[in-house]
């Protein structure tokens, strides 16, 4: 017998009859044939050397596992290792290079440990429990056409920072988890199939990772693919987050920002490149099935990050795919379809990148984004869905570019709440409802094309939403609706063959319309409701089955550079009491231009009128002039809101009240002014600011430039001395002027700026100042945006993107900064283009004792309380003791002591005995009177 071959065979001659004797006395490289038979026995290997079964050979585990492998290069062909304790290793492999060929391993597991390399290559693992394959340590395996089956609990689990090949491998039936990695592992799968597992197929925790190619997930008892933990961060993302930016064609150094982009929010989310998951972390899976799990067929989740190339998910009970808690998640080609929940959900803070993807037969929605999602969706199809295609809620923000979508018995898009939505070159189709719908969020919708919906846009929000360049077509009903109080902006959008009015501004909407045209509508082209205030330049309305304008009773607007052609009805009508401005307009091929009630006043400016019978808006360009009725005033920039009747319709301006109201307005914010305790010198500058605006005012009208003054405030001053009253008060004061739009206040302050990562800021704060327009933006504590001894904040991002937008919008909004006297000079000598544009600081002085008690006796008048003589004696000399540092707020402050004397009234009435009172009469003064008894104790409220 050579020394390198060795024969093993029960009972045989001239061998071996053990194979530990055979090993033992073979050399290294040597090569051990065994007989057919079973052998009861425990193999240990530390050296080179190759086992060869001949026939069934059975090797039964006397103590503990099988083989166990320490050292070397030993093999294993054709085997059938056994152990009697399912929950125990048959096989461990604790270092070394071993290999297994076509054994069967049953009656326990496989664990490789330490440092050890195994191949494992046409073996089969059946019968274990626990784990059926278990890889810990710092080990290396490679496992080529294994099967797993009949096991209890997982089927393949990889930790601590092993590594794992796997290819061409069957997991089926473990009732557990299919394959589980945790810690700081990793696993390639390749060709593999996990069926019928008992939990989720694939488990991927902690910072491991796993690329699966070609894979085929099925019949889960949970999710596809779970992927959780901080596993996946895609490389490169800043602040350990994804980079977001708004989908784009690819760059081109030479092309300059577009206007009409200056204006808008982005809508971030994620790109590719440096962050992403192509070549970084993560989960990959790439041409991957998954399909029947009776979870989510992948789930990203708690900060991880999932690449999804080229993969089928169908037929899960839950969503196909659900990105949720900062988790992270690229799908390319993707089809996630015939689900019975939602196709793509992102929720908390997930963040999407999505491109050439199908999310189609849904359950559910086609995508839902809510919470702070954030979404990109590029060559994307949405469509055949049970609820709305597209949902957004919460502060969700998606982007989409190029999508179709459609097939839905509800919305289209819907946005909702404070969720943004870009949409660019987008096809809507076939929704039931509304193509798109944004009731509360905001939205810039361009190049979309809309059609087979029932509205085709419907816009109720406190935003201003973009429509640009959209194309709206076979409408059953309202091509767009701007809903009550919007202030919507459509910029060349044409409305074609709509069932009812082509655009229809409801009730104190404030519209702005650029270019564009309404044809073939079935209504009116135009429906202008009470106290619509749209302005209303270039729009052609082209055969209205009725007016081309039909403003109703009470409603507004300007119209000019109009072309109202071919409508049934009179071009323009305008109901009682409306009030509409044509300018530069042509009218023709109707038979009337204009039909008005006795009450409306129409001024009409350079009108032309050609091919109608009866042409009546040449005559108003006399009386314009002095020889007929008195024209309406010219309209200016800001909308009236009047209320109005359901069933008006037209095109509302953006005009302010009259000069009488106006003046009524005036009056009352200077007696709302006057009636602020205290803040002498600050009434003093916002009354003769008021002027200078009159002035501005004034010569606007008469058609001279107005003069280089700054409209923007800087209010310096400790907390609680009105600023912000006094800032509303401003606002107001501006509108009734006609210098703003609407006057309303937006508060902001750094949290609502100031973005957590790169990319973040510069969108946040263009959406905040957005919300603003034809207001003001009141930024509180506008210092912290500058921190002291921070070089590298984001807030000088939010400054930056602050005085850009400022300088687009120099007149459609007035900015204030607050904060505490000493700290905003900081503020302004950090950006030169900020100092510029804040030459007028406003200085709230602190309250004086008298203030305070002033302020306590209007809380005590509004709440129907009185202050006996002596309380308001006692109140002076308790603000006088009061710590003036800087926990003391001023009027808060008063505010805080009245609250804490009315609980200590009611305490002290509650004591007493009132069976014998007559509450209806002088005894009444108990429950209104406050005492000194009523201060509470200490000079602190």
């Amino acid at each position: 017998m050579s020394a390198a071959a060795q024969r093993v065979a029960p009972g045989s001659w001239g061998g071996y009859r053990t194979i530990g004797a055979a090993v033992r006395g073979a050399k290294p490289g040597a090569v051990v044939t065994v007989q057919a038979g079973t052998y009861t026995e425990s193999l240990v290997l530390d050296k080179d050397i190759s086992l060869v079964a001949k026939g069934e050979v059975r090797l039964v585990a006397a103590r503990g596992p099988a083989v166990t492998v320490y050292a070397g290069r030993a093999e294993l062909r054709g085997f059938t290792l056994v152990s009697t304790a399912p929950r125990e290793a048959a096989v461990l492999l604790r270092g070394g290079e071993p290999v297994l060929r076509d054994c069967e391993i049953t009656g326990g597991r496989v664990e490789v440990a330490g440092g050890a390399a195994p191949l494992l290559s046409g073996c089969s693992v059946r019968q274990a429990e626990g784990a059926a394959v278990r890889l810990t340590g710092t080990s290396r395996t490679a496992m080529d056409n294994l099967t797993v089956g009949g096991c209890t609990g997982d089927g393949v689990v990889v930790e601590d920072e092993a590594r794992a090949e796997l290819s061409d491998t069957l997991v089926d039936g473990p009732t557990g988890r299919g394959v589980l990695l945790t810690a700081g592992t990793h696993a390639t799968l390749t060709r593999c199939e996990i069926r019928g597992s008992g939990a989720d197929a694939v488990v991927v925790d902690g910072h491991a990772t796993v690329t699966l190619r070609e894979c085929r997930l099925h019949e889960a008892g949970g999710q596809g693919v779970w992927t959780r933990g901080t596993a996946g961060r895609l490389a490169g993302a800043a602040g350990g987050r994804l980079r977001t930016s708004l989908p784009q064609d690819p760059p081109r150094p030479q092309d300059p920002p577009r206007p009409e982009d200056r204006d808008r929010a982005p809508v971030p989310p994620t790109g590719s490149g440096a962050g992403s998951a192509h070549g970084g972390q993560g989960v990959r899976l790439r041409n991957c099935e998954i399909f029947r799990t009776a979870g989510a067929g992948v789930l990203a989740d708690e900060g991880s990050a999932v690449l999804l190339d080229g993969c089928h998910v169908h037929h899960t009970t839950g969503a196909a795919v659900l990105v949720t808690a900062e988790a992270e998640a690229e799908l390319t080609s993707v089809r996630a379809v015939d689900c019975q929940d939602t196709a793509l959900v992102v929720s908390v803070a997930g963040r999407v990148t999505a491109h050439d993807s199908t999310f189609a037969r849904a359950g559910a929605n086609g995508v839902f984004a809510v919470g702070e999602a954030e979404v990109s969706l590029t060559g994307c199809t949405v469509r055949d869905t049970t609820y709305t295609a597209v949902h957004l809620g919460g502060a969700a923000r998606v982007g989409a570019r190029g999508c179709t979508v459609g097939g839905t018995p509800e919305y289209g898009i819907r946005v909702t709440e404070r969720a943004e939505l870009l949409a660019d070159d987008c096809e809507v189709t076939d929704a039931e409802l509304t193509g798109v719908c944004v009731e509360g969020g905001d939205a810039a919708v361009r190049g979309c094309r809309i059609s087979g919906s029932r509205e085709g846009v419907r816009l109720r929000t406190t935003h201003r939403p973009l429509l640009a360049e959209c194309e709206i077509t076979a409408i059953g009903e309202t091509g767009v609706r701007i809903g009550r109080e919007t202030g919507g902006r459509l910029e060349n959008v044409s409305v074609t063959g709509s069932g009812g009015a082509g655009l229809l501004l409801e009730e104190d909407s404030t519209a702005v319309v650029e270019g564009g045209a309404v044809r073939g509508s079935q209504g009116s082209g135009v429906v202008v409701r009470a106290g619509a205030g749209p302005r209303v330049h270039g729009l052609k309305v082209d055969g209205a089955a009725k007016n081309a304008l039909f403003v109703e009773e009470g409603g507004e607007g300007r119209y000019e550079d109009c072309h109202l052609t071919r409508s049934r009805f009179p071009a323009v009508y305008a109901g009682a009491r409306s009030r509409i401005v044509l300018r530069r307009c042509t009218v023709d091929g109707t038979e009337t231009d204009l039909l008005r009630d006795d009450e409306a006043e129409v001024h009409a400016e350079d009108c032309h009128v050609e091919d109608v019978a009866e042409p009546l808006l040449p005559t108003l360009a006399s009386e314009a002039t002095g020889e007929g009725r008195t024209p309406v005033p010219a309209v200016a920039d800001a909308g009236r809101r009047t209320g109005g009747d359901d069933k008006a319709q037209g095109n509302a301006d953006d005009t302010a009240e009259d000069s009488e109201a106006a003046e009524a307005k005036l009056a009352e914010l200077h007696a709302e002014l006057d009636r602020l305790v205290g803040l002498d010198g600050v009434k003093h500058d916002v009354l003769r600011l008021t002027k200078l605006m009159q002035m501005v005012k004034v010569r606007q009208d008469a058609g001279l430039a107005p003069p280089p003054l700054s409209r923007h405030l800087v209010f310096a001053g400790n907390p609680g001395t009105g600023k912000t009253t006094v800032a509303r008060l401003y606002g107001g004061f501006l509108s009734a002027l006609g210098l703003l739009g609407r006057g309303h206040l937006v508060e902001a302050d750094r949290g609502d700026l100031v973005g957590e990562y790169v990319g973040h800021t510069a969108p946040r704060t263009t959406a905040v100042f957005r919300r603003a327009l034809g207001g003001v933006l009141f930024i509180d504590e506008a210092y912290s945006l500058v921190p002291q001894g921070q070089l590298t904040d984001f807030g000088s991002e939010a400054i930056s993107t602050l005085v850009k937008l400022m300088e687009d919008h120099r007149d459609e909004v007035v900015v204030i900064v607050a904060g505490y006297p000493s700290e905003m000079n900081r503020l302004l000598e950090s950006n030169a283009g900020l100092a510029s544009r804040f030459t007028r600081t406003l200085y709230f002085d602190d309250y004086s004792s008298p203030e305070l008690v002033r302020i306590v006796e209007h809380q005590a008048d509004s709440h129907e309380y009185t202050l006996a003589p002596e309380t308001a004696a006692a109140l002076h000399d308790y603000f006088e003791t009061m710590p003036r540092g800087e926990q003391f707020g001023n009027g808060r402050s008063a505010r805080q002591v009245f609250q804490r004397m009315t609980e200590r009234h009611a305490q002290r009435v509650a004591e007493l005995d009132l069976s014998g009172l007559d509450l209806g009469s002088a005894d009444a003064g108990l429950l209104t009177t406050l005492l000194p008894a009523d201060l509470p104790p200490g000079g602190a409220p």
